[in-house]
Formats: C-alpha cells, sequence, structure tokens
C-alpha cells in the first residue's frame, strides 16, 4: 500500500470560504462538506490519471476532456476519482460546457461513494480565476498565520520577562493554543502546568509522549524487579543502558480528540515541554517551539564553572577550606554579590533560578524575602523588568561579608528612591555608615519636640536648605521674613539648640533628610 503523499507547507483554505465567493458561484453537489474539509491549492489537468501530477491537497478542476464516450457504462470514473483520492486530492472542479452539458452522474456516485468533493464551476467560471481566487485566499492565510505567530512570539517574550517567567510562559502558551500546557523535570514529574486540563487518558498519553524526547541520560533508571515478570515490556522503556539512538527533539500523537506534542528542552537537560491542544497546525507548532526555546533558556545551567567544580567548591567549604582557597573552582578571583526583590509577590524558586541565568550565574540563594546572587565582577548586571537590585563593590572572597552587606544597602536604598538597580558607591555617603533602622530613631527622638508643629518643622528644613536666609525661606514660604524669624526662634527653644552652631544644623538637617 502506498504511503499518503504529505501535504504542501502552505496554509490550509476552508472550501467553504471559497464556495462562499459570489464572484465564481461554485456549487458543491457531491462529497462532504463542512469547516473540515480544507484545500492547499488549485491544478488544473485533463489526463486521466492525475495522480503523479498531484502534491496532495489540491482541488483538481478538469472539464472532462479526457473523458471516453463510454465512460458511464465501465469503471473509469471509479478508478479516476480513487486515483485522486490515493493522490491526497481534497476536492474536484467540474467545469461545465464546452465539452459537457453538465456533470456526469456517474463522476457524482463516484465522488460520494469515495468521499471526494465534487464541485460545479459554470461556464462563466474559468479555471484561472478559480486558481487566483484560491491564490488570494492562500495569501490571506498566510498573513493571518504570520501575524498570529508573531503576536505570540511577543507576547511569550514579555512572558519571559516576568517575574515569575516559567509559570508566565506556559500560561501565555497555552491561551495562544487554546489548550494545557505541563513542564516535566527530568524524573518525570509535572513541575508547573497551565490551561485547562484535557481528559485523563490524553494527560498520561502525554506523559509517556515526554519521556520518547527526554535524553536517556536524564531518564531515570528503574528499579530491577525482584522477580522475572511475564507482563510484556512497557511501550516506552526507561531501561538504564545508554541507547546508541538519539532521542528526537518533538513527537506528536493524538488521543481522545487532543492533539498531544512534546518538546525536548536544551540538550541533555531532561526537561520537557508538553502541550495539549484541540487542534494542531504549522502556526501551533511554531509558537510551541518558539515557547520551547524560551523554556530551554529559563531552565537550562548557566555555569560560571562546571557542576563537578561547584560541587567540590561547596564539599570543600563544609569540610572547613577557606572562601580564597575554592574561590578559583567558582571561576572568578573578583565577585559582586546582588540582592534582588521582585517588584510583585514573594520570590519562588523558579523566579530565583531565571534571575540566576538572566544575570548569567547559577550561584543562587533564595531567602524569604530576597534573592542573592553572587557572580563575577567581569559580568557587569544590567536592570531586570519586575526586579529591584542592589549590587555590591567588587570584592575579593575574604571580602564576600561585606560585599553583601554592602548589596542589602543597596537595595535598600533602591527600593526607597524607587530605582531598578543601584550599585554600591566606592566612597560611602555619611548616611551609609548608619544603619537605617538606627538612623530614623534618632531623627524621631531629635525632632521629636517639632512632632506637634508641622508648620515649624516645614519651615526648619526649607531655612537649613537655604544656609539660614530669611528673605530667601520667607519667599519660598510665602510668608513674612518676621514669621521666619519667629518660627525658628520657636525652633530652637523647643529643641534647645544653638542654631548657629554648624555641628547642630548638621545633625538636624541628617535628621529631616531621614524623616
Amino acid at each position: 500500500m502506498s504511503e499518503a503523499p504529505a501535504l504542501p507547507p502552505t496554509p490550509p483554505v476552508p472550501l467553504s470560504a471559497l464556495l462562499a465567493r459570489e464572484d465564481l458561484a461554485l456549487r458543491q453537489i457531491a462529497g462532504p462538506s463542512g469547516p473540515g474539509t480544507v484545500i492547499h491549492g488549485a491544478h488544473a489537468s485533463e489526463m486521466s490519471d492525475p495522480y503523479p501530477y498531484l502534491l496532495g491537497g489540491e482541488l483538481l478542476l478538469t472539464a472532462g476532456v479526457h473523458i471516453p464516450e463510454a465512460a458511464g457504462e465501465g469503471t473509469y470514473f471509479d478508478d479516476y476519482v480513487s486515483r485522486i483520492v490515493a493522490a491526497g486530492g481534497a476536492a474536484l472542479g467540474f467545469g461545465v460546457a464546452p465539452v459537457h452539458d453538465t456533470v456526469p452522474p456517474a463522476l457524482v456516485g463516484a465522488c460520494e461513494a469515495y468521499g471526494l468533493p465534487l464541485l460545479e464551476v459554470p461556464p462563466r467560471t474559468t479555471f484561472s480565476g478559480v486558481a487566483r481566487a484560491v491564490w488570494q485566499l492562500t495569501a490571506r492565510a498566510r498573513h493571518a498565520e504570520l501575524r498570529r505567530v508573531t503576536e505570540a512570539q511577543r507576547s511569550l517574550a514579555a512572558a519571559a520577562a516576568r517575574p515569575d517567567p516559567v509559570p508566565s510562559v506556559l500560561r501565555q502558551l497555552a491561551q495562544r493554543v487554546g489548550g494545557w500546557t505541563a513542564l516535566y523535570g527530568p524524573d518525570g514529574g509535572r513541575i508547573a502546568t497551565a490551561g485547562r486540563a484535557p481528559a485523563d487518558e490524553a494527560r498520561q498519553a502525554l506523559e509517556e509522549l515526554s519521556r520518547v524526547v527526554r535524553p536517556t541520560s536524564a531518564r531515570p533508571s528503574p528499579t530491577p524487579p525482584l522477580s522475572p515478570s511475564p507482563s510484556p515490556s512497557p511501550p516506552f522503556s526507561t531501561s538504564s543502558t545508554p541507547s546508541s539512538t538519539p532521542s528526537p527533539a518533538s513527537a506528536t500523537d493524538t488521543v481522545a480528540d487532543a492533539h498531544l506534542s512534546a518538546y525536548a528542552l536544551g540538550a541533555g537537560q531532561g526537561f520537557v515541554l508538553g502541550v495539549a491542544a484541540p487542534h494542531r497546525d504549522p502556526a501551533d507548532h511554531a509558537i510551541a517551539s518558539v515557547a520551547a526555546v524560551l523554556l530551554a533558556l529559563l531552565t537550562g545551567e548557566h555555569r560560571s564553572g562546571t557542576g563537578a567544580d561547584r560541587s567540590a567548591a561547596l564539599v570543600r567549604l563544609l569540610l572547613g577550606a577557606e572562601a580564597e582557597a575554592v574561590a578559583p573552582l567558582l571561576g572568578g578571583e573578583r565577585w559582586l554579590v546582588v540582592h534582588a526583590r521582585p517588584d510583585a509577590r514573594a520570590p519562588d524558586p523558579v523566579a530565583a533560578s531565571a534571575l540566576g541565568a538572566a544575570l548569567g550565574s547559577p550561584l543562587v540563594d533564595l531567602a524569604e524575602d530576597v534573592v542573592r546572587v553572587l557572580l563575577p565582577a567581569e559580568r557587569e548586571p544590567a536592570p531586570q523588568s519586575g526586579w529591584t537590585l542592589g549590587v555590591s563593590a567588587a570584592a575579593g572572597p575574604r571580602e564576600w561579608p561585606v560585599a553583601d552587606t554592602q548589596a542589602a544597602r543597596a537595595l535598600a536604598r533602591a527600593r526607597a528612591t524607587r530605582t531598578p538597580l543601584v550599585r554600591h558607591a566606592g566612597r560611602p555617603a555619611l548616611a551609609d555608615l548608619v544603619p537605617g533602622a538606627e538612623a530614623e530613631a534618632h531623627a524621631r527622638a531629635l525632632l521629636g519636640p517639632l512632632g506637634q508643629h508641622p508648620a515649624l518643622t516645614d519651615t526648619l528644613r526649607t531655612w537649613l536648605s537655604l544656609h539660614g536666609s530669611w528673605d530667601r525661606t520667607a519667599v519660598a514660604l510665602s510668608v513674612h521674613r518676621n514669621t521666619v524669624r519667629q518660627r525658628i526662634a520657636r525652633c530652637a527653644a523647643l529643641l534647645g539648640s544653638d542654631l548657629d552652631d554648624p555641628d547642630v544644623r548638621m545633625e538636624l538637617w541628617f535628621a529631616l533628610r531621614r524623616l
């Protein structure tokens, strides 16, 4: 039995859309109809055997020149239609006049028997007009397909930049294909899902499909049975012996009206993207492929050194080695400490790993409300969408605790000033020498006597900022200069301080700025 021909790489056009063209006046007189009947092109031929000239998916147009006079009495039409169906033809268009006044009844019966849609082409409609209409509909479908893929690429890229990138990409992909998506880990377990889940049968089949594309080295080794089992081998074996045949990058199946697809993420990582959708077309495959690339980047192990070196460094630290002794194993001599907090919600392990990947380091520590990343100094961190970052000065391993404190203070300043990224200054400011909580407590205690008089506090702040100028302060506050003098004298009395003393002015200024 010959293999069914592959359809040409063009977007399908519903046959109903062609029939809806009033300028063509086509009429279907036999065969199935409905949205499931599509065509991929149009081809005119008067050969009695069109099989060698069809690619599959075409609307074959003929005027019946090849039909012999005694065709209705034999098997000619059955043979003719069966060859069209075997070639993958989608429909047959029969032109009425000048050869035949009507569509031969035997041809109508053969198309009905073989399930081939048969269209009557009226005399005023040319085959070239039908072909042009098919081309226009195909071009329109191609444009819509490209626009859909482009919009999906943008939305997936935006989802990958969110603080929770992996769940966001899965949700966006499920929305774009109108189905269900799942991320499977190297052990085969589901890490995250999105969309409306299909039937249990389809979910189980998708899990089996994920095993097909998972690299052999990443598959878990099964526990050997205690005794030989007479049951047949499972359809997807997970033998611990490495296979010489590489795993496919993707695989598809259809179960319970759900079209299933599985995509291996990266080379040898073991993560798999699973998709269950109500339909499958080239645009869906392109969209899923984009999501697979993004997820491969998000779940990949972006290393500053090999995994073995990092493990060795951890073991040596646990056994008492100094930090500077193990730092070369991690890939650098000078390092930056980054403290980060997401803008929307508390960080989770997936978001923390994705942040480390974006910054270029797998050395990530997830605390209760902050993510800490250690990366080589030559990798200058950039602001990350959805995150607020504080970055330390470059430091050697001995200064890592100091750098950690610097990054924490930089993050605090970044959040206070609503700045995406703040770097620790090479020369610290005076305010950096006092912890924020202690500085605020001191400021409230110092300025406590003015707490019930906001006008006095505003006047004192403005007067100090203008270097004690009575006239400029009066203009700034829109009051008389004598009012300024009275308020400043009242401040001095309440605070019990000499406001002519520059040390007192400096201390008050820092307190006012802290509050």
